[in-house]
């Protein structure tokens, strides 16, 4: 398996794969064919080399890796980027990276499972960066990003959504859905919008005052 490098236009979206539960190897096929850039993070090199994946860049501390030089030395075009602050996760160096080179768009693998505390804080990461690219972590199970406050896009019926709140989303408006929500809020914790579903073939609407909203499209 080898990603695709043909395109090198920026606005196709990157990919990153972090260091969690990997994904079925047809979805991430999927992925190395439309997103022509691959950013590695460090610590899941060794399973990206062993499925013949050719990054463009590999990305971290370095810590836990033992001989990357050697591993990557017969990938000519393979960029290595040592990044040592601890105060950010690996990942949140990956995408402020993306944000660096002008990418518009990433798609994020391998960020969930495996570790809760990981999982938890790749997923609401993604808020902190939202202005500045357009984020999407992917799984097995399900594609997460941040709306926008006026969100619209069609569904098939009975296409599972939830609605997970970063902190506090005020006022949130949704139609198509089978429990729509009027003018109420979602707050972390407290009270969240899952295991919600389309109604019908059609659009669902969903609009908010305030915050950060994060869709789980379940497959």
């Amino acid at each position: 398996m080898s990603s695709h490098h043909v395109v090198r236009d920026k606005q196709e979206p990157a990919l990153i794969i972090a260091n969690g539960e990997s994904c079925s190897t047809e979805l991430l096929g999927q992925l190395l064919e439309w997103n022509p850039f691959v950013l590695v993070l460090d610590g899941a090199i060794d399973r990206v080399l062993d499925m013949g994946i050719n990054p463009d860049v590999v990305l971290g501390d370095f810590d836990s890796v033992i001989d990357l030089d050697t591993k990557i030395a017969h990938l000519s075009h393979t960029k290595k980027i040592h990044l040592p602050d601890q105060e950010l996760t690996d990942l949140d160096k990956g995408i402020l990276y993306l944000i660096q080179e002008e990418y518009h768009a990433a798609n994020i693998v391998w960020a969930t499972g495996n570790r809760i505390d990981h999982t938890i804080t790749n997923l609401f990461n993604m808020a902190r960066f939202h202005t500045k690219i357009t984020l999407s972590m992917i799984d097995n199970y399900s594609k997460k990003y941040i709306i926008p406050k006026s969100f619209e896009k069609w569904y098939p019926a009975n296409s599972i959504i939830s609605l997970i709140p970063c902190g506090t989303v005020t006022n949130i408006k949704t139609s198509g859905l089978a429990y729509n929500l009027n003018d109420e809020s979602l707050i972390l914790g407290h009270r969240a919008g899952t295991s919600n579903h389309s109604i019908a073939d059609g659009f669902v609407k969903i609009e908010y005052d305030s915050g950060e909203l994060i869709i789980a499209e379940n497959f």
